[in-house]
């Protein structure tokens, strides 16, 4: 059996990695048109700002590793042009010595990776200090540059991963750096209200953050000098990086009439195979399907790319891996914030219809006297089974692993009442006794399963715009209260609601809320143990509440 793989990366290498483990029979041939082999597309803006001092740390292996630990034939600088189905032949060229080449085939992987999205203004045109971030050379050209013309204002052009990463890194080496973003937040995958969080920092960092700006006009020649937006705005910079996100590269998929699905990649099922017998498909190129949803979704990520790799290099040598499906879990620095998600947020389970519960959890990593720093967890669960769905969340020091316990709990089809059940590590320097992901399926399950309903910001404030009677119970103290308060709210302190409960309407709709969720939730089983029919807990409290109504004020 001949294998050819056309793309390598994570998606290509893992493949010819694992059909080698699995055999020993097999020719195993991989074609690359770039000049490195499997390289950390993630690690490039680190390099690019110093981070990782050597780009050469993020190609640790290159094609004669590979020949000798895995007896492939790797070709780089080598693009597939053409492919024969019929005849099991794919047509090529040497891009260094300008050859033609033609092989044989008995099975064909794609893993042809992605392609910018390039704005159109952009398309087709070639200034010295534009840049994108695609590989190593790309990365080696943007650190070049910036050493040697030493530039001191730059303009990033979309704020999703790659985007802020690379503000990040050139607003470290010194640079003014302004954000335009075509949608009206950063990380536009991510619920609003969770990603309106991330301006704060973007403010607290001194990042220049411009949303819903289309680029519609360059002025320069040969050097980029300005950009003028659809707003009229003009953004003067000395380097500019596009970061306007990636499609798949089907052409040559397309070329050979493999069908693609509904998100524009190839079309695959769980093991990895097109609609053309032995040929497969992996990685950025690949479409993949929600594991919630069982719904079609392209999330190009290079944790699934090497899934997918080693479950085609599995198949194709017999072996009983499977796709199972992605949550699309994901997680960014960005200077001192983390921002994570896994699963489906907010309005993914609105589109597909999907009854749900939300909770804001707002909790310390860490007790306060270990220098505890607070993260917001916004978790969703499905109303009539209690199993969790999605999580977003944004902090300062322990959210990866808050994420990853997410993540897994929902591959598992866990409940709310399961996260509360986990057994999970606890000493001081690590969690609290209750670590958060307890306190989200207590007041999860609360919700869905003990009578004790959770009422959103935005809920409570559709309600009170409707003119709906409300009594809106603020438990904190007084001087909290006359800081900040819900609108319409009246203040009894949580010690003082046994006695002065008979002051309010038990007939009458209630919502009690504290400063984060914790109280709220004490005074909302006062008044159902009082015999009052419908109370609710205000999700994340006051805290939660006036960081949203403070976004909704400047929309």
């Amino acid at each position: 059996m001949k294998i050819i793989i056309i793309g390598s990366v994570a998606a290509g290498t893992s493949v010819a990695a694992k059909a080698r483990r699995n055999t020993e029979d097999a020719e195993i041939v991989l074609y690359d048109k770039d000049m490195d082999v499997s390289y950390a597309v993630c690690g490039i803006p680190y390099a690019v700002g110093g981070e990782v001092e050597n780009f050469d740390e993020l190609t640790p292996r290159n094609a004669e590793w590979f020949k000798k630990r895995y007896d492939v034939d790797i070709h780089t600088s080598h693009e597939i042009t053409q492919v024969d189905y019929d005849k099991k032949l794919v047509h090529g060229i040497n891009l260094i010595t300008k050859k033609s080449f033609t092989n044989n085939f008995d099975v064909l992987v794609l893993a042809t990776g992605s392609v910018y999205n390039t704005p159109e203004i952009f398309v087709n045109r070639h200034f010295e200090n534009v840049f994108q971030v695609k590989n190593i050379s790309s990365g080696k050209s943007i650190k070049k540059f910036v050493d040697e013309n030493e530039p001191k204002k730059a303009v990033v052009i979309g704020a999703g991963y790659i985007g802020l990463e690379m503000a990040e890194q050139l607003q470290r080496l010194g640079l003014e750096v302004s954000l335009l973003q075509r949608s009206k937040y950063p990380m536009s995958h991510l619920d609003w209200d969770m990603s309106s969080r991330i301006i704060n920092e973007m403010k607290r960092k001194n990042i220049a953050f411009f949303p819903e700006e289309t680029v519609r006009k360059v002025n320069g020649d040969g050097r980029l000098k300005s950009i003028e937006t659809a707003k009229g705005t003009i953004f003067s910079a000395d380097i500019f990086v596009l970061a306007t996100g990636v499609k798949p590269n089907t052409a040559l998929a397309k070329s050979m009439g493999i069908k693609l699905g509904i998100t524009g990649a190839i079309e695959v099922n769980d093991k990895l195979e097109t609609n053309f017998s032995n040929v497969y498909a992996v990685g950025d190129v690949a479409e993949s399907f929600d594991r919630i949803t069982r719904r079609p979704i392209y999330r190009p990520l290079a944790s699934t790319a090497n899934k997918m790799g080693r479950i085609a290099g599995d198949v194709i040598t017999g072996g009983n891996l499977r796709h199972k499906g992605i949550l699309g879990t994901g997680i960014l620095r960005f200077f001192d914030l983390t921002i994570a998600q896994t699963g489906l947020t907010e309005k993914d389970a609105l589109a597909n219809d999907i009854a749900i519960t939300t909770l804001y959890n707002i909790k310390p990593n860490k007790p306060d006297y270990m220098n505890g720093k607070e993260m917001v967890i916004k978790a969703i669960a499905n109303k009539e089974n209690g199993k969790i769905l999605g999580a977003q969340i944004i902090g300062y020091d322990g959210v990866d692993k808050r994420i990853d316990v997410l993540a897994t709990a929902i591959s598992f089809g866990a409940t709310a009442e399961d996260l509360f059940h986990l057994d999970l590590a606890y000493a001081p320097p690590f969690s609290t006794t209750k670590d958060p992901i307890h306190y989200t399926g207590m007041a999860l399950n609360n919700d869905i399963n003990n009578d004790t309903p959770l009422m959103t910001p935005i809920e409570l404030l559709r309600r009170i715009d409707s003119g709906e009677k409300l009594q809106i119970i603020d438990t904190r103290s007084k001087k909290q209260f006359e800081t900040s308060k819900v609108k319409g709210a009246i203040h009894i302190p949580l010690a003082e609601l046994r006695n002065r409960y008979e002051e309010l309407d038990k007939e009458c709709v209630t919502v009690t809320y504290c400063n984060k969720g914790v109280t709220g939730n004490a005074a909302q089983n006062i008044l159902l143990n009082k015999g009052f029919k419908q109370v609710y807990n205000l999700s994340g409290g006051n805290k939660n509440y006036q960081e949203v109504c403070e976004t909704i004020q400047k929309l």
